[in-house]
């Protein structure tokens, strides 16, 4: 064993590992106010959900240094078996899973437990995709290698809709970013952008003629201007083609596919419907928390809303009004800056990596924790739909603890070995 091998403490980034207790702490914390018991005071009680995070959290520690022990090489090597098991678990929950709030995505454990599949299949997901990118003769750019790329990130997004649980759907879409920094063209970025202000479009006008005449008018008017380039002709051809089967895809999602509950949400979102009493509840709910804490907040475990149940999944999907509320605006932005500085982090470990691998791995990691920050804390503030996705590290949940923490501990790994790591 090399002298590298024998300290592998020693090339740790520790600074990434101090952000993770730093935000696991919070989580325990913001938890225990959030669901505090008097008859249960006790921050290590296992009869409240504050206890049983603590517990997660001790779990999560020594599973993470677990991982730090294994060899680095041995995290290539099993990616495709790690992800078809994710893959048997997420069919499995299909058939065994219990529903809970329209979702059957959860396995039941021994003790009260439940397993949550699609929570360990984003890193999975990003192992796989590492591990395929990072091998010989495989280019983004070329149609055959981003097919396969795109089946890799695909396949567990149609298993995990089928529950249907359309927030962690959602988060799989954030690896495009991946293949963006692997070479694949920036206009997949434009016309990702262009899909979503269709969507927008075609829920907030919900006037189909109107938007597939514009689509219309739009490409022949182009045409005219251009009508000697036959290439760029056929080109426009094709891609108004699909703009417009997007747009009724939409519309046969939206009122044959999502259920009633998910469209409210939708429309309270995009300003179609406006019910503050009634679909609207939970979001204004959580609006009037985190504006209620002002600027310094009304101290830890005096939040008046978070006290008295007013805000809805207190300890999970809804967890920074508790932050907001008893920390204030400074307080939200220290949670805030503590996410952005490991988002950065992980990018710039990312880019001192010499193995592909390694450096693929890191921008997945970056991609999916920068889309859980934004998407959750958007939920709460009511500038997306509430599509029920935690916050990292900080929200209850012992499969999103245990899911993050394993992603982010293989990275670790994978840096702390980036000088002898070549071979991916």
């Amino acid at each position: 064993m090399s002298n590298q091998q024998r300290s592998f403490f020693f090339n740790v980034d520790w600074l990434t590992v101090l952000i993770y207790l730093a935000l696991c702490t919070i989580g325990v914390l913001s938890i225990h106010s959030a669901v505090f018991d008097p008859k249960n005071a006790s921050i290590v009680d296992l009869d409240t959900n504050y206890g049983k995070q603590f517990v997660f959290v001790i779990v999560a520690i020594v599973l993470g240094i677990f991982i730090l022990l294994l060899e680095s090489r041995f995290l290539s090597a099993l990616a495709p078996a790690i992800y078809g098991i994710t893959t048997v678990l997420l069919l499995l929950v299909l058939v065994v899973g219990r529903n809970v709030g329209g979702n059957q995505a959860w396995i039941p454990l021994p003790g009260g437990f439940r397993l949550q599949p699609s929570e360990f299949a984003k890193f999975a997901t990003c192992l796989l995709l590492a591990r395929y990118l990072s091998g010989t003769n495989v280019k983004v750019t070329e149609i055959r290698s981003f097919a396969i790329a795109a089946g890799i990130i695909f396949f567990p997004m149609i298993l995990i809709l089928l529950q249907p649980d359309a927030g962690s759907t959602l988060v799989f879409s954030s690896l495009l970013f991946v293949l963006y920094r692997e070479g694949l063209s920036p206009y997949f970025l434009i016309l990702e952008g262009l899909f979503i202000t269709l969507f927008v479009l075609t829920l907030k006008l919900n006037n189909l003629p109107l938007i597939i005449g514009s689509i219309i008018v739009i490409t022949i008017a182009i045409i005219l201007l251009f009508r000697r380039n036959r290439k760029l002709m056929m080109t426009l051809l094709i891609g108004a083609g699909i703009l417009i089967t997007f747009v009724l895809s939409v519309q046969f999602l939206y009122t044959k596919v999502l259920k009633h509950h998910q469209k409210e949400r939708i429309d309270i979102v995009l300003g179609i419907e406006s019910d503050p009493h009634g679909k609207g509840y939970n979001v204004n709910q959580s609006k009037i928390a985190i504006g209620s804490g002002k600027l310094w907040g009304k101290g830890y475990m005096q939040g008046t809303q978070t006290k008295y149940k007013f805000v809805p999944e207190q300890s999970t999907d809804f967890i920074f009004c508790t932050v907001g509320e008893e920390f204030g605006f400074a307080g939200s932005v220290v949670v805030l800056g503590l996410y952005l500085f490991l988002v950065l982090r992980i990018i710039y470990i990312a880019e001192r990596q010499r193995s592909p691998f390694s450096r693929i791995y890191a921008y997945g990691v970056a991609s999916v924790i920068f889309f859980h920050v934004v998407i959750n804390i958007g939920m709460t503030i009511g500038i997306v739909p509430s599509i029920g996705i935690p916050l990292p590290l900080i929200s209850y949940g012992g499969s999103s603890l245990l899911s993050f923490t394993v992603m982010l501990f293989i990275l670790i790994k994978l840096d702390s070995n980036r000088m002898g790591m070549i071979y991916a």
